[in-house]
């Protein structure tokens, strides 16, 4: 049982004719286009299906806002003088031909950049060092607390006397209103750190700027994230407050000008940019997270 007979492969035993004549298997064929469309679509089947609903959402809603501007409906909400979809689009048409128009978007643009940006500067590393270290949580957090519920409007006038230039004075206002859900995001994120996670690290022997960096960090991520996006929404809502009261130029002055000026369909023109902008800026902060966290794309 043993011979060398019996272990030889049945490729071995056949002729070299017979091997030639076989010749080589089948080549495999390339899939086709419609093949590859169809795996395409099953692997993105649910973002398909979700950007069909919100695309059939947005225009359920043109089409009710159409009908509801279009017949004048006063049915406890009074739609007399709402424009319609086509008077805004034709203010917009004629908006984005106007250099002062866009000079408002930029000047909110920037000055959101700035606010919003020094307000991640600063309650990034001030939540991580709370959470780190308790006396410092002791020494902040009841100031923060007291200051945390205050609106950016009631911020104006204070603003206003703080600050030499209405400029510094909304870029602050914006600043207060995104850096206090970026500190508390920040801060219950840091208090949701698993413990193990800390310990394990110290078995190993990691010093505290170690472990720092390599548990409490990455761990505190999603809720910095979170925090950094709830942070943008309420920089925008303070910044269009502040830019209504005392400033001079933004689309929040634009959309109050319009309303002084009865300029209805401009006012819609406004809020409809100011949303806008609005979802965009949440959106490269999300982009930014699942560049940041790639173990959290779906």
């Amino acid at each position: 049982m043993s011979s060398p007979a019996i272990l030889r492969h049945p490729e071995d035993s056949m002729p070299a004719t017979a091997i030639a004549e076989t010749g080589p298997g089948p080549v495999a064929t390339p899939p086709s286009f419609g093949t590859l469309a169809l795996r395409w679509y099953r692997l993105n089947r649910s973002g398909l299906r979700a950007i069909a609903i919100g695309i059939t959402s947005l225009l359920a809603f043109l089409l009710v806002w159409h009908l509801l501007t279009t017949y004048r409906v006063v049915f406890f909400v009074r739609f007399t003088n709402v424009p319609s979809p086509l008077a805004v689009y034709a203010s917009f048409t004629k908006a984005i031909h106007d250099p002062k128009f866009l000079m408002h978007i930029l000047l909110s643009c920037r000055r959101i950049l700035v606010g919003f940006s020094l307000a991640a500067i600063v309650g990034v590393p001030l939540g991580l060092v709370m959470g780190r270290f308790k006396l410092v949580h002791e020494i902040i957090f009841p100031v923060a607390e007291v200051l945390r519920p205050i609106p950016a409007i009631a911020w104006v006038p204070m603003a206003i006397m703080l600050w030499p230039t209405n400029e510094q004075s909304i870029v602050y206002i914006t600043f207060l209103g995104s850096f206090f859900p970026i500190l508390v995001n920040t801060l219950h994120g840091m208090t949701l750190v698993d413990p193990v996670l800390v310990r394990a690290a110290q078995c190993l022997g990691a010093r505290e700027r170690s472990i720092f960096r390599e548990v409490y960090y990455p761990a505190s991520l999603p809720h910095i994230f979170t925090g950094l996006t709830v942070g943008m929404g309420v920089a925008w809502v303070s910044l269009i407050a502040a830019e209504m009261i005392s400033g001079q130029y933004g689309i929040g002055y634009f959309t109050w000008e319009a309303y002084s000026l009865v300029q209805y369909a401009d006012i819609a023109l406004g809020m409809i940019a100011i949303g806008v902008l609005g979802l965009g800026s949440s959106l490269l902060i999300r982009g930014a997270g699942q560049l940041v966290m790639p173990w959290r794309a779906k």
